[in-house]
Parts: structure tokens; sequence; C-alpha cells
């Protein structure tokens, strides 16, 4: 009877242990500890990853800026998919060091803070998708390059996205926890609910078949159109190939995404709905796979659009000159120094002359 009553009061001055250990309470603490090895491999690994995240995605949003080429929605939408990368740096970043053992010393605001970060950053990645998606069946079904949306229903699409991200990251902290009721709570994420974590993975999977599903009725829609088009000349087709080239491009994106991110989902729904199950040991490797996909994310940009390529090279190229330029002024500036002060240096001896 008090386990009972114990389970269901609240325990929001607990430790982040106190859940860990409640959650992980039928399991060895060998299924969710930290190997030293393991934890720097993947703080190193993770770090190094990080960065590139951070410098990558800076440079492509950066791009879309400073190229007038890229003023269109399409590209504005990819920047939006890019700085929702550049936050999953960060929010890595932050897990890196708050994970293993110093994730037990949490307090439960700051294991809310830590895992609303990397929530509110998926959350942007699937619907800035989701958006490019829509925006890309907009145009090629009238088999245009680029949709007519005009900047501030761009503007409006991108505030749609973060307002509804910040919405799915804030809502354990808002109510849908385990806090309250201990019985209910997720073996991944200790002061989650079951029911949130079946949610939040069902509607992502959801969200993922509905992409496809569009994608494939673009797909489906070029060939034929492509396919009626070669029946009459080959320079219409020629001129219509940049639409193509775009919807490939999101296409590996997404298929990416999917790839990267389906493991972790399916392995949260499992977590939702088998008590029995272990799954606290792929966390750490499924986290390295979500990482993963935001690195690929600016590579694939750059490989697949030359455009975004060469401008990406020209904006290294303005760092490596502005870096030297700096050297250089810097060494100027020591020599003329230097100088200075072997020219006065004979003064004195002359003046005594």
């Amino acid at each position: 009877m008090d386990q009972q009553n114990q389970n269901l009061s609240c325990h929001y001055d607990k430790i982040m242990d106190f859940f860990y250990n409640n959650s992980n309470r039928n399991q060895s603490k060998t299924d969710d500890s930290w190997d030293n090895t393991q934890l720097i491999l993947v703080q190193v690994v993770g770090c190094l990853f990080c960065c590139f995240i951070l410098f990558a995605n800076a440079l492509v949003i950066t791009a879309v800026i400073t190229n007038r080429r890229f003023h269109f929605p399409f590209y504005y939408l990819l920047s939006n998919l890019a700085a929702s990368d550049f936050l999953a740096g960060i929010a890595y970043v932050y897990l890196m060091f708050n994970t293993g053992s110093v994730s037990r010393q949490l307090t439960v605001n700051g294991y809310f803070f830590r895992q609303g970060l990397l929530d509110i950053s998926l959350s942007a990645s699937l619907s800035n998708l989701l958006v490019i998606a829509l925006e890309r069946y907009v145009s090629i079904m009238s088999f245009k390059v680029h949709s007519n949306l005009t900047k501030r229903r761009v503007t409006l699409l991108i505030f749609l996205v973060w307002a509804v991200s910040i919405l799915m990251g804030a809502v354990p902290s808002m109510g849908w926890n385990c806090i309250c009721d201990l019985d209910t709570c997720s073996k991944l994420a200790p002061i989650f609910s079951t029911s949130y974590v079946i949610f939040w993975s069902v509607s992502n999977l959801v969200m993922f078949l509905v992409m496809v599903a569009i994608y494939i009725r673009i797909y489906m829609y070029v060939k034929k159109k492509t396919a009626g088009m070669k029946q009459h000349t080959n320079n219409s087709i020629n001129r219509k190939k940049t639409p193509i080239k775009l919807i490939k491009t999101v296409m590996v994106v997404l298929g990416a995404f999917v790839i990267c991110w389906t493991p972790g989902l399916l392995v949260l729904l499992v977590d939702g709905v088998c008590e029995s199950c272990k799954v606290t040991k792929f966390k750490r490797w499924l986290l390295l796979m979500a990482v993963a996909n935001s690195v690929m994310n600016p590579c694939i940009y750059s490989y697949k659009d030359q455009e975004m390529w060469r401008t990406i090279k020209n904006l290294l190229r303005c760092i490596g000159n502005g870096t030297r330029r700096q050297r250089s002024s810097k060494a100027n500036a020591r020599h003329l120094h230097s100088g200075q002060d072997t020219g006065n240096s004979p003064l004195p001896s002359d003046e005594m002359e």
C-alpha cells in the first residue's frame, strides 16, 4: 500500500537517479551503464560531428541569404531545415556532456530542458521536410521550378513550423509525464509517460509515411509527364530538368532522415508497448545515428546542388582570404612596430655625439 501511494505521489524534488532506478528496476544496472571508454568515444566523435554540423549548416544558411538565385520558397524552407539541424547540433553538444553518470544527477527541469532541445530539433526537421514536400507537390503538379508562395506565406509557414516544434518539445514538461505516476514511466526517458512515448513515435512514423506517399505521387507524375514530353521535343525536357533535380535532392534528404530516425522511433515504440523488453542498451548507438543524419544533410545539399556547392566554396574562400589577410595585417603591424623600435633606438647616441 505504501509503495502504491509513493508511485501515485509527485516527485518533482527528486534528481534523475531516482527515476532511472525506478524505470530500470526490473533490469540489471549494466544494461543502462556507460563504460568509460564508450562514453569518451561517444563524446569525442559526437563533438567532432557537432562542430561540423554547426559550421556546415551555418554555411548553408549564409549561402541562401547571400545568393539571390536561392531567394525562392524552396530554398527558404531548405535553409530553415538547416536551421533545425543547427539547433540539433547545439542539442547534441549539450546532451554529450549531460549523459552517462551526469544525467543521473540532473534535476527534473534540467532533464526536461535536455530532452526538449532534442525534441524541438527533431520536430522542426520533420515539420520542415513535410512543408518542403507539400511545396514541391504544388510546384511539380504545375510543372514549375518554384511554387508561387509569397514571402509572407513562407514566413508564416516557417513561424508555424517552429511554433509546433516548440509546443511538441514542451508537452512533457507541461504535464504529460510520469512524475506523479511512476508505474507508467518509460525506460528510455525515465520521466516521460509511456503513452506520450507511443504518441511521439507513432505520430512521427505516420508523418514519414505521409511524406513517402507524397514523393511517390510526385515521382509517378513526373515520370508520366516526361514520358509524354519525349514524344514531342527533347528541348522541353532539358528546360525542365531543374524541378526534377530539386525533387531528387529532397528525396535523398528524406531517405537519409527515414533511415537514421526510423530505428530510434521503432525502439521508442517498443519501449512504450513492451514492459519486459530491454531497449536501453540501444540508445547510445541510436543517438549517433541521429547525429549522423544532421551531418549528412549539408553534404547532400552540396553534392546534389551545384549552385549551392559553388556558393559554399566562395564562402570558404572568403573565410580563408579573410583569415590570411588578418594574419598578414598582424604580421605587418608587428614588423612596423619592431621597425619603429629599431629606428628610434640610435637617436639617443646621435644626440650625445
